[in-house]
């Protein structure tokens, strides 16, 4: 078994292009125009189903534009049959075909950098497993590259989501569009397309926590949103909880600006002239009206409420130098236990 060697693939002329290169006399391995991305995690019931919508999905876009495609599917390491599945797919269809094997669960963002780094694509699309986005609408995000995009995001129609979860991601999208500035109508959908020259950079990228999507966005020259068509999960049940949903925007809002400790530090000035305000006034008080008992819980509420603040600024800050402690340690971001592809398996950390 041996590593994967490093290869500078081509680049297209101009962002988005994807060229033609049928007449071209190129190794396999350099004639690849579309790279799909699929993260994948306890998906074992829906996985069949994914194979028989996704792969003839892209064969035909490889007869009607053609072009080259390969998937590759990232176990971010389930519990469940997924990754005997996605080898038996990998023996199935060994032509188009690559898996990445990570040895435990590092999330959903780690499985999609893992992907872009072993990408081979001058378009590299991700899309979940779960089949709420159609594999039939991958054509439209080519089509878009194609036009001259560097960077395609999503909106989705008519959501199929529960109404808590369309609520938290409205809210979600405002807070975060007004503290870091970035403009993406539907930040949850990952149906989305790259251009190489992007994901080359979001490599050189190597936090521990990020937002691919946003990442994407600040790097990119001409990016545009398309709609895509919504549906129910295929099978199994979601893996973002409430708490993973907010903690994937605290790493967003944390990871794109510092806003929020600009703001907790603007309202804890306010909250000190305030507080000598009340300091004044009450020793005015007792000098002209003399002691007044009845103002204690008074004070009590106004101490638990600044107890509160604080602790809330400890927490804030604590996000923030979390972050530092996690890129300062150095540790590997994922661990590779193997990788399936023709004649090459591997063992890496990324």
């Amino acid at each position: 078994m041996s590593i994967v060697e490093q290869v500078e693939w081509p680049r297209a002329s101009r962002p988005g292009e994807l060229a033609d290169r049928s007449a071209q006399v190129l190794p396999d391995v350099l004639s690849i125009d579309v790279s799909v991305v699929v993260p994948v995690y306890n998906e074992e019931a829906g996985l069949h189903q994914l194979f028989a919508r996704l792969y003839p999905s892209l064969d035909a876009i490889a007869a009607s534009r053609g072009i080259r495609y390969e998937i590759i599917f990232v176990n971010d390491g389930s519990r469940d049959r997924s990754a005997a599945i996605l080898s038996d797919q990998f023996r199935l269809r060994p032509d188009v075909t690559r898996v990445v094997l990570f040895n435990a669960n590092y999330g959903q963002h780690a499985a999609i950098m893992a992907g872009f780094e072993r990408v081979r694509g001058q378009c590299i699309v991700t899309l979940d497993a779960d089949l709420q986005n159609p594999p039939e609408e991958i054509v439209k995000l080519i089509d878009a590259m194609r036009a001259g995009h560097d960077y395609v995001g999503t909106i989705r129609q008519a959501r199929k989501d529960s109404a808590w979860r369309k609520a938290a991601s409205r809210a979600m999208n405002r807070i975060r569009e007004r503290i870091t500035h970035i403009t993406m109508t539907d930040q949850g959908c990952m149906l989305r397309a790259y251009d190489r020259r992007i994901v080359e950079t979001i490599n050189q990228c190597r936090e521990i926590n990020t937002f691919i999507p946003a990442l994407a966005y600040t790097f990119a020259n001409n990016p545009v949103e398309i709609e895509v068509t919504h549906a129910e999960r295929a099978a199994g049940e979601s893996k973002y909880s409430l708490y993973a949903l907010i903690r994937l925007n605290f790493d967003l809002v944390t990871g794109f600006s510092v806003v929020p400790l600009q703001a907790f530090s603007l309202f804890g000035a306010i909250l000190s002239v305030a507080s000598a305000v009340l300091v004044v006034w009450l020793a005015l008080r007792r000098i002209f009206v003399g002691p007044e008992a009845e103002g204690l819980f008074t004070l009590f509420g106004i101490a638990f409420f600044l107890i509160g603040v604080t602790l809330l600024g400890i927490g804030l800050l604590g996000e923030y130098i979390g972050r530092i402690y996690e890129e300062v340690r150095g540790r590997p971001r994922w661990i590779v236990q193997g990788v399936l592809e023709r004649d090459v398996d591997t063992k890496t950390v990324g």
